[in-house]
């Protein structure tokens, strides 16, 4: 995780983060712990607190913007490890909390 997104967490209190099933502990080999998801189709979970507005994921801790961390970070799903900042979608997500998009440079010094 780069210092951007420790301080930032819109990502997870602006979309719903859903995922196939068999990612969650349910499922020999997932990680994800199933107690903190909620069944969407008979194949797909997502995370708690994305399924609602407002938008908070469960394993998000802190404040968005100010500094934030994943109590599930090395067991996170794949829709969470595909996320990239500096995005569009990431640039979305942190207009949702009034925060400016992140510039090019910062990404690429952060991410190294």
């Amino acid at each position: 995780m780069s210092h951007a997104c420790q301080s930032c967490g819109a990502c997870c209190a602006s979309f719903r983060v859903s995922f196939y099933w068999g990612e969650t502990d349910a499922h020999e080999g997932g990680t994800v712990p199933s107690e903190l998801t909620l069944p969407v189709t008979p194949h797909h979970v997502a995370m708690r607190g994305t399924d609602v507005k407002p938008v908070h994921c469960i394993a998000l801790e802190g404040t968005v913007g100010c500094s934030v961390s994943c109590s599930i970070y090395h067991a996170r799903s794949s829709t969470c490890r595909e996320f990239e900042e500096g995005t569009p979608e990431c640039a979305k997500a942190r207009a949702i909390h009034g925060l400016p998009p992140l510039e090019t440079a910062t990404v690429a010094s952060d991410s190294r």
